[in-house]
């Protein structure tokens, strides 16, 4: 079974960590490339726009699915129909409350075909995440990782050919890119559909108002913490956009480094994905769970720290490698934004922990007050300094709330060797600072080099330790075995 889970694991890493940077990189930032700083802006506020309330397409159906499934896969015929139309329902609901949103905030009709279609799409991604939840279920790793990445895949080839073409004198749209998507997600969804029919059949379409109340009420903490969630890190941009005098511009600035910001941050996500189980498995052996908070808090938060100095040392050649358009402006809201990735790691560390203990009442009360600190310090500091002061509340608020988290797991849960766990990363930080204001200036490869000194100093502080790596997807792979 360990075979079985080292083998899937790879794959899922894999593939994500090499389709997914490849789309975000190549596709993505040729898109902003081609159409310009300005209509990105516009696209990236709308995609936020209707990231915004996305949840109200889930409310935790996903998490219920992979758990009854796997539990009870007799009887998934029985509901899907059911589940299927309870999402029809949520999909109006989605819709009427984000073009209410896009109506309230005053975006001009002619911003509504784009929304449009960018709402359809998040409907058509959650249809496809819900399929993929009966493939973990069932434990069909592989086809979960294949379908994880799929969209892409197609977008990356089919985005790569339209940049072909228009390289031949066509102009490239940004509206293009909005239907790729849509093409993209739907062949993802009909594949993923065709896949699991030939396991169950096809399903009876029908609605069950008692059923679809009993799915919410038992989701609803965890689906008001993601759309809190949702709400301080995608309302910045919306803002940026809205109250700015030159918003769509500023928008495209604050773009170009929340891109990278959010590459760093799906890694940050498989990570926690892969200590959620293990958290609530081992539950009750609070020692255990201690240890383990603090082994994958050194590894994520470590290795957080030393991409957040190196994009903060190297802002603009990292910025000149990857974009030709506003490099200078956009530096220091990149700056300002990859520091935020410490305080984000921390969050994914401490509130993952906090989630496998089911501390939801206290999560919500953060992450609200959360969404009040961005939209005070956004309506402060965005007319003034632009994409700078939406990336300088974005870190205010991260680092808020991953001190709060981590207080609270510090004083309620007996944080064992606080001290010692408190020095290593003091070393750290002010060895890594030393080293790279030193050496920086006077290296031929900053980035190279000062990579090289970082993870030698994780080494040195006791911060990362190869044995311990391992310890931790052994462990992952045992829990595993047990669960099945």
């Amino acid at each position: 079974m360990q075979k079985k889970f080292f083998s899937n694991l790879l794959l899922l890493l894999v593939l994500n960590l090499l389709v997914k940077p490849i789309s975000i990189f190549f596709i993505d930032t040729g898109v902003q490339n081609r159409v310009g700083t300005e209509s990105y802006g516009l696209y990236f506020t709308l995609l936020n726009l209707s990231f915004l309330f996305n949840i109200l397409l889930d409310v935790g159906i996903n998490n219920f699915t992979t758990k009854n499934v796997a539990q009870y896969p007799h009887i998934v015929s029985r509901y899907m129909g059911k589940m299927l139309s309870f999402r029809f329902v949520l999909f109006a609901v989605y819709g009427v409350v984000t073009f209410s949103a896009a109506l309230f905030l005053g975006y001009d009709k002619a911003n509504y075909g784009m929304l449009s279609l960018l709402v359809f799409n998040q409907f058509l991604a959650i249809l496809i995440a819900y399929i993929r939840s009966h493939f973990a279920g069932w434990l069909y790793f592989r086809l979960d990782a294949i379908f994880s990445v799929l969209d892409r895949l197609l977008l990356i080839f089919l985005c790569g050919a339209v940049f072909l073409w228009s390289n031949q004198g066509h102009e490239f749209q940004i509206e293009w890119f909005v239907w790729l998507q849509t093409i993209c997600y739907g062949l993802s969804l009909i594949t993923a559909f065709l896949v699991m029919s030939r396991k169950i059949g096809r399903p009876k379409i029908q609605f069950d108002w008692l059923f679809s109340m009993a799915i919410m009420r038992k989701s609803l903490p965890y689906a008001l913490l993601i759309l809190l969630m949702m709400l301080y890190t995608r309302m910045d941009s919306i803002m940026l956009e809205r109250l700015h005098p030159n918003g769509a511009f500023e928008t495209g600035l604050y773009a170009q480094g929340f891109r990278l910001l959010d590459a760093f941050y799906m890694f940050g996500m498989l990570f926690a994905g892969l200590l959620l189980p293990l958290f609530t498995f081992q539950m009750k052996d609070r020692i255990e769970n201690l240890k383990l908070l603090q082994l994958a808090s050194k590894l994520l938060v470590g290795g957080a720290i030393l991409v957040g100095f190196l994009c903060y040392f190297n802002a603009e050649t990292i910025l000149s490698a990857i974009y030709k358009n506003d490099i200078h402006s956009s530096i220091p809201s990149f700056r300002f934004l990859m520091l935020s990735f410490i305080a984000m790691a921390v969050s994914l560390i401490f509130g993952t922990y906090l989630t496998a203990a089911h501390e939801m009442r206290y999560l919500n009360k953060v992450a609200f007050f959360g969404v009040v600190i961005s939209f005070c310090l956004n309506f402060v500091l965005i007319p003034k300094y632009g994409a700078t002061g939406a990336a300088m509340t974005a870190l205010t608020v991260q680092t808020t709330i991953a001190v709060l988290q981590a207080i609270f797991v510090i004083r309620n849960f007996g944080f064992s060797d606080f001290k010692k766990y408190i020095l290593q990363f003091t070393v750290y930080v002010l060895g890594l600072w030393i080293g790279v204001q030193l050496l920086h200036p006077y290296l031929p490869n900053p980035v190279v080099f000062e990579l090289v000194i970082g993870i030698f100093l994780l080494m040195v502080s006791g911060l990362w330790n190869p044995k311990e790596i391992i310890q931790l997807i052994a462990k992952r792979g045992e829990i595993t075995e047990v669960a099945e």
